[in-house]
């Protein structure tokens, strides 16, 4: 598993305008924790990619569909983690994604993901109003990296409540399976690589998860 280090924000200095895993709803006015409330959990903000990642030329991802699902181009979206969160990490009930959040990149910087995919950022991206997500595809609550390797535009379907939307539907996935970490059911490195892989071979489960009363 190569390591690929970023400083925060000055590698993707030169790539202003990008956002991050939401807009107005992409996340945005939640800030990275200030350092005395995650300075407890040893984080290093460095992003190790589960595959060679080399910054994707615009216009050169697509995304694809699995069991009718959208998934980012592994060339530009392998997936990334932070090694630095641990099993013991995210048991904590101090843990707050706030802690990886815009640690690496800024809301700003992760904007250039949809150039990436030949995606017109939407214009109207916020409340019931929300079609796409900038999705950290390894999500935080597992201790998913914040650098741009992580990060790809997660939109649509049209036509369909904004809780029927792909991206409310991994939130589903990502809840699910850090409650499954969580419990000690699936290590952590599993859920991290099985995700990154394919989240929607989860979306089964995690519905039966979210109809049981789990976190939806």
């Amino acid at each position: 598993m190569p390591r690929q280090h970023r400083s925060r924000e000055r590698r993707y200095s030169e790539h202003a305008g990008r956002p991050g895993r939401r807009e107005n709803p992409d996340r945005s006015r939640e800030q990275a924790a200030p350092a005395q409330d995650c300075s407890i959990f040893g984080i290093t903000c460095e992003s190790q990619y589960l595959a060679q990642w080399r910054q994707p030329r615009p216009g050169s991802c697509s995304t694809r569909l699995s069991h009718g699902y959208p998934v980012p181009d592994p060339r530009c979206t392998p997936g990334g983690i932070d090694a630095s969160v641990s099993e013991e990490t995210i048991r904590n009930p101090a843990w707050r994604t706030k802690c990886l959040r815009n640690c690496q990149s800024s809301e700003a910087e992760k904007h250039v993901t949809y150039k990436w995919y030949g995606i017109v950022k939407p214009r109207e991206n916020s409340g019931e109003s929300q079609v796409c997500e900038l999705d950290h595809l390894v999500p935080l609550e597992l201790g998913g990296a914040d650098g741009l390797g992580n990060i790809w535009p997660e939109c649509g379907p049209a036509g369909v409540s904004l809780d029927g939307r792909y991206f409310k539907l991994k939130d589903r996935v990502e809840n699910y399976l850090a409650d499954e970490v969580k419990a000690g059911r699936i290590p952590l490195a599993e859920a991290q690589q099985g995700i990154a892989a394919d989240w929607t071979r989860y979306l089964p489960e995690a519905n039966r998860y979210c109809a049981a009363g789990g976190r939806c």
